[in-house]
């Protein structure tokens, strides 16, 4: 049988961000580009960040999703440049993190680009009830790329995705 790349991406739709279930590798967008030669398929993966603990699960699970479509010729090609932003969120994903309770990236991750502490943290909706009064309570939630923040309207403490 001869691969799409729709057919790789069809299958990719089903991998999961092991931190964050709600959000596929394609929301995530750190699928960044998929190469079909004969029956061999080659895929990109861009990791969050380049000591993400989760990247070998996550390489792991690509070619496992690829396989159980039929498609033994797998490779995963890790590309560390350019560094993923949590630019390359889809609309979708983003969506998906408001629903999940996690509040997503505000604005884009060149706004961010400051030293900690020299900048006040902007106003983060809530993603219970998309109140602005709310407040950083951390600087780090469960994981680094996450903050921790409180809603005083709604009184539900939540994570923030921060931009980078």
């Amino acid at each position: 049988m001869t691969w799409t790349e729709s057919d790789v991406l069809k299958a990719l739709e089903t991998v999961r961000d092991p931190e964050v279930p709600v959000l596929s590798v394609l929301d995530l967008g750190i699928i960044r580009g998929v190469d079909i030669q004969g029956k061999a398929v080659t895929v990109k993966v861009t990791p969050t960040y380049s000591g993400c603990p989760a990247l070998e699960l996550i390489e792991r699970n690509v070619a496992e999703a690829l396989r159980d479509k039929g498609m033994q010729d797998v490779t995963i090609e890790r590309v560390l440049s350019p560094a993923w932003s949590t630019d390359w969120i889809s609309e979708e994903g983003r969506r998906k993190l408001k629903e999940f309770g996690i509040a997503p990236p505000v604005g884009n991750a060149d706004d961010e680009l400051v030293l900690i502490g020299t900048k006040a943290a902007p106003n983060i909706p809530c993603p219970f009830c998309d109140s602005l009064a709310t407040e950083r309570r951390s600087q780090f939630g469960a994981t680094a790329c996450k903050a921790l923040y409180y809603c005083q309207a709604c009184h539900q403490p939540f994570e923030y995705f921060k931009p980078h």
